[in-house]
């Protein structure tokens, strides 16, 4: 996140083209952590994924927010974000042997790019003590240390840097009280991450399908399961909670106290949730009839359950009200847990796609019958 006195144009920001070219390279980049838990789903292997995850997923949110708050449709800053996208797709490069031989890759890489974004931020500013600055006198070197050095302790490093980037905002948070963001533009960036992590989903899936011979019966109702449940996600976060999101930016007296913990955090959950939720189709897709591998059954509805216990999280953070409908949900989900493993896997993702499909429909009713009822 970074910070800028009040900005007083009324008319909303438009993501820019070079915005949505510099999110292919987040494709590739999500591509890459799901092909790294395709490996391994075990602990370790979640951990991992997860320290390489939160790197990637805060440089595109210190470009986002950078974006909507100064006009960057210009030639300097259109080359800066290039630049930027240059670099996470390094990161992203190294992701695959980012704990062995490409460690420097990926700590350099993520150094240069906030670097860099410091460098837009403080173009005719005064240096002073922001975000910008800590992440890249900080978090850079430590992630470049990483790099440089063997494990555990390159583990350690990255863990360090992770906190270190997550807890920035919450630290400097009285220097973000008076920062006025456009509510529209980054609602509209957030969820469009979130399409890039279903969409990913949808690529494992079909992916999946392709490489299957012979494509059966059972592979195709796989398939349509699978989707069933991909769309149900989309359909949880997409009809009711923008909306929702931008409601709580619009009306929030203290903005940063919503693009923090609900956009910034809340959206690493749910975008990680998703990614832990494709792997775990791609297992069902091609061994549809064999029983749910424990790892594959822990992605699948420990994601899905992730997925919608993030959505209490966030309504609690931006309305103090709970979201029963979803946390109920999250909790049948994540109860089913234990024994998903012992049905096979084309039985259990059908299991799993109904009940996000009842949750979806109840929620329908509800506000169908109840106009003003708020489903966030």
């Amino acid at each position: 996140m970074t910070e800028t006195p009040q900005q007083t144009e009324t008319a909303e920001k438009k993501v820019t083209w070079t915005e949505l070219f510099f999110d292919l390279v987040l494709v590739f980049a999500i591509t890459q952590i799901a092909a790294q838990l395709h490996e391994s789903h075990g602990w370790a292997a979640l951990g991992r994924s997860v320290i390489v995850f939160v790197p990637i997923y805060w440089a595109w949110v210190g470009t986002s927010v950078h974006c909507n708050l100064h006009d960057t449709d210009n030639a300097t800053d259109r080359a800066g974000i290039l630049a930027l996208a240059l670099c996470a797709l390094f990161m992203a490069v190294a992701v695959p042997h980012a704990y062995e031989q490409r460690g420097a890759l990926f700590g350099g890489a993520y150094f240069a790019l906030r670097a860099i974004l410091a460098v837009l931020y403080f173009r005719g500013r005064r240096v002073t003590l922001v975000t910008p600055l800590v992440a890249a006198t900080v978090t850079g070197p430590l992630m470049l240390a990483g790099g440089l050095v063997p494990m555990p302790a390159r583990t350690v490093l990255w863990g360090l840097a992770a906190v270190v980037d997550l807890a920035t905002p919450r630290i400097l948070r009285r220097r973000l009280t008076a920062v006025s963001f456009d509510a529209g533009h980054l609602v509209e960036r957030f969820g469009l991450f979130v399409i890039i992590a279903l969409g990913e989903s949808v690529v494992d899936i079909g992916a999946s399908a392709a490489r299957a011979e012979p494509l059966t019966a059972t592979g195709l109702l796989a398939v349509a399961a699978s989707f069933v449940l991909a769309a149900g996600l989309w359909w949880v976060y997409f009809v009711y909670a923008t909306s929702a999101i931008r409601h709580a930016l619009v009306t929030a007296q203290i903005q940063t106290d919503i693009v923090r913990p609900v956009l910034s955090w809340g959206h690493l959950s749910f975008v990680g949730a998703i990614i832990a939720v494709a792997v775990g189709l791609t297992e069902v897709v091609t061994r549809p009839t064999a029983d749910l591998a424990p790892g594959a059954a822990a992605l699948l509805f420990g994601g899905t359950g992730l997925y919608l216990a993030t959505f209490g999280y966030t309504r609690w953070r931006m309305f103090h009200t709970w979201a029963k409908t979803r946390l109920t949900t999250a909790a049948v989900v994540l109860a089913l847990l234990p024994v998903a493993h012992l049905m096979p896997a084309l039985v259990a993702l059908s299991i799993l796609a109904a009940i996000v499909v009842a949750l979806n429909v109840v929620e329908h009713t509800m506000v169908a019958r109840t106009p003003s009822a708020q489903i966030r």
